[in-house]
């Protein structure tokens, strides 16, 4: 059997935008091992995408080897274009690849039925005000939606904020427990690309980052941006934080929401 080698270090979402290649070559008879953060690509290795998971760089030969960093494909394109049709192309792959990851729910998910807001993210530069998300669940409560905060390994601020929370750590627990949930509202975050390529109807507000090039894989993803001139500016980003005017962010999340089918 051919044996094919991925090296991808970065946050869940890097990670979860190179699934569509281990997809690829396995449907081709690869047999796949993954080098990055091991707690990510075990969602790979669950779905049948990879065979082994590593944190570090084997000593062996490999049919074939696709690095992803400075000593390989550049993790970033230079153009504005969506890094994993960046990455498709370079690597003279088809287009063509699922677009929910195969995951069975947790049937004990305590997200089961409600609503997910993650306002949180591996940078607080990518974090809009925290009342947006407070507008956003007055609204839902208001409509008779039950709403939960989700706290991650990096969320641990948002518990002087709120009550109803449900922490959660690893990747491949989560992603089987938002599986079942309503819908899912959050930031420019790791957790957000997880949501959307779960086909969970996914809410996500960028403001200095880009919805082009790091828009989740998924069919049911509603991208909330102001659109500024002077985005996409991280993380050289300025102080006045425009991008995130909360009342401006709440009215678009309600023009997706109304016309949305639940």
């Amino acid at each position: 059997m051919k044996k094919l080698l991925l090296y991808r270090r970065g946050g869940l979402g890097d990670t979860l935008l190179t699934f569509p290649i281990l997809e690829i070559f396995k449907g081709q008879g690869f047999h796949i091992t993954t080098v990055g953060n091991t707690d990510y690509f075990e969602i790979a290795k669950e779905v049948g995408w990879a065979d082994r998971v590593l944190s570090e760089m084997p000593k062996e030969d490999f049919d074939k080897r696709i690095i992803i960093g400075t000593d390989g494909i550049d993790p970033f394109p230079n153009e504005r274009v969506w890094v994993l049709e960046y990455y498709l192309k370079i690597l003279g792959l088809p287009s063509h690849y699922s677009q929910t990851l195969p995951l069975d729910a947790d049937p004990n998910s305590p997200f089961r039925g409600k609503v997910v807001l993650h306002p949180s993210s591996g940078s607080p530069k990518k974090n809009p005000p925290i009342e947006l998300f407070f507008e956003i669940e007055n609204f839902l409560t208001g409509l008779g939606y039950q709403c939960v905060y989700l706290v991650g390994e990096a969320d641990q601020w948002l518990k002087a904020h709120v009550k109803n929370f449900v922490e959660m750590y690893q990747p491949l627990q989560i992603a089987k427990a938002l599986k079942s949930a309503l819908f899912f509202v959050g930031n420019d975050s790791g957790l957000s690309h997880l949501s959307a390529y779960l086909d969970l109807p996914t809410f996500i507000f960028y403001g200095p980052t880009d919805p082009v090039v790091w828009k989740p894989i998924g069919k049911s993803v509603f991208q909330i941006s102001l659109n500024l001139r002077c985005s996409p500016c991280f993380p050289n980003t300025c102080q006045e934080r425009v991008c995130f005017d909360v009342k401006a962010l709440f009215e678009r999340f309600l023009n997706y929401f109304r016309g949305m089918s639940l």
